[in-house]
């Protein structure tokens, strides 16, 4: 009797009403921190270009840099200093198109959506269907979760896992890039659980990690010294490192065949729809994570079994 709260409040059910709610919050992480990020750029570039000592040791000059640098140095400066606020938790939601704060009844996870039928309640612009997708896909991951898992305290811990890694797939579809600020916290809490007992051996999980970033790293500088080309970016090493510390070594080979199958399906059919972006290149990330979701909630035996590896 003493388990039954703890049954209930992990069942599939109540975990996916969870999902819906951090996949709620996850859409503003996704929009967001790209965001933060990318100022956070601009201003290393002010702070850069206005350092006269590293210019002088730099460029070996003498002197002040040249007034047009200092000039853009100051105009980052102001312009950055002008910004209102943003972070993640503030300032509340608005509508792009006009500015309209969103009232909580709007933000309600699914519900809001539909009850707008995916329109601003002030302007009628259109909201993107992939806020709800993105909550309706967390909420299936986190009660995929509670069925593989079961009744659990580390269940939480693996749908923690599955939250980032969502975000990552967005965030790197949109913007080509994985930020630090979710692989290494993902990476280090791998490790960090696998040391506590609560995922894989520390052994297995620390050779995880390895072979995850040597992997693609090796890929990445064979690809540069062939082709004087970069075929990909480090956050997909550090992805790649995560997701073996969680998974273990095992898991990177079905991870890198799934993603590269499933990428290369994707691109080809974005090349004849002539829908690749400039570049013409696909990001790595999103499939990555999806492989790497699969092999979460199959199990690695399991994958390893459907390519006669078992």
């Amino acid at each position: 009797m003493a388990d039954l709260p703890l049954d209930l409040l992990l069942s599939p059910w109540v975990l996916a009403l969870l999902g819906l709610c951090i996949g709620s919050f996850l859409n503003v992480v996704i929009h967001r921190l790209p965001l933060i990020i990318e100022r956070q750029w601009w201003a290393d570039v002010s702070h850069q270009l206005g350092d006269a000592d590293s210019w002088r040791r730099v460029f070996a000059a003498k002197g002040e840099p040249p007034e047009p640098q200092q000039r853009t140095a100051k105009a980052l400066t102001s312009g950055l200093e002008a910004l209102p606020h943003l972070g993640i938790a503030t300032p509340r939601s608005r509508c792009p198109s006009c500015g309209h704060a969103i009232r909580w009844h709007e933000n309600l996870p699914l519900l809001g959506w539909l009850r707008l039928k995916g329109r601003c309640a002030a302007c009628g612009s259109r909201i993107s269907a992939r806020y709800p997708l993105i909550e309706v896909a967390t909420a299936a991951l986190f009660a995929a979760i509670g069925w593989r898992f079961g009744a659990q305290p580390v269940t939480l811990l693996w749908c923690a896992v599955a939250a980032v890694l969502v975000a990552l797939a967005a965030i790197d579809w949109d913007t080509t890039v994985l930020p630090d600020a979710l692989n290494l916290p993902l990476l280090w809490a791998g490790l960090v659980a696998a040391g506590l007992g609560l995922t894989l051996p520390l052994s297995t999980a620390l050779w995880g990690a390895v072979a995850g970033y040597l992997s693609l790293w090796s890929v990445y500088w064979l690809f540069k010294l062939t082709t004087g080309k970069e075929g990909m970016g480090y956050g997909d090493f550090k992805l790649l490192a995560a997701l073996g510390a969680w998974l273990g070594w095992q898991a990177i080979v079905p991870i890198l065949l799934m993603s590269s199958v499933i990428g290369a399906v994707v691109g080809i059919g974005m090349k004849l729809r002539a829908s690749l972006r400039e570049g013409r290149y696909v990001p790595f990330g999103p499939f990555l994570a999806g492989a790497g979701l699969v092999v979460m909630l199959a199990g690695t035996p399991t994958v390893l079994g459907w390519i006669g590896w078992n």
